[in-house]
């Protein structure tokens, strides 16, 4: 049994298998996932898990070189910030809801958390540890 980090086997190996410049998203309960992109679904019920909890796991183990997050949740300027404050990086590209949906259908995989925050979705750039 793994004894620390992510303990999810499919986040586990997803994280693994990445490389430099791949993408993942992390998402909120109600984001669209296209049929074609792997969905690693953590959703229990509203909130559970939240998409903060879930975005920091993920980045104890994840070097992220940029990431994207729709124009839509600075609506929300706190959530917002605490985001911005838990991404290792300053790349932040904000775009519109509709093109970060376009997005979606070149990443490796959505976590989908139990978020009902709208518009709490980031897709992460892997970055490289060298």
């Amino acid at each position: 049994m793994k004894k620390t980090g992510i303990i999810n086997s499919q986040i586990a190996a997803l994280v693994a298998e990445l490389g430099h410049c791949d993408t993942i998203c992390i998402g909120d309960a109600g984001l669209p996932i296209p049929d074609h992109v792997q969905r690693i679904d953590l959703a229990v019920k509203p909130g559970v898990p939240g998409f903060l909890t879930v975005l920091e796991t993920v980045l104890e183990e994840l070097a992220v070189e940029a990431a994207v997050v729709a124009q839509e949740l600075t609506a929300n300027p706190d959530f917002y910030n605490q985001v911005l404050a838990v991404l290792p990086t300053k790349d932040v590209e904000l775009v519109s809801h509709t093109e970060f949906k376009e997005q979606l259908n070149d990443v490796k995989a959505v976590i989908r958390t139990g978020e009902f925050t709208p518009y709490a979705n980031v897709i992460l750039k892997a970055g490289v540890v060298f």
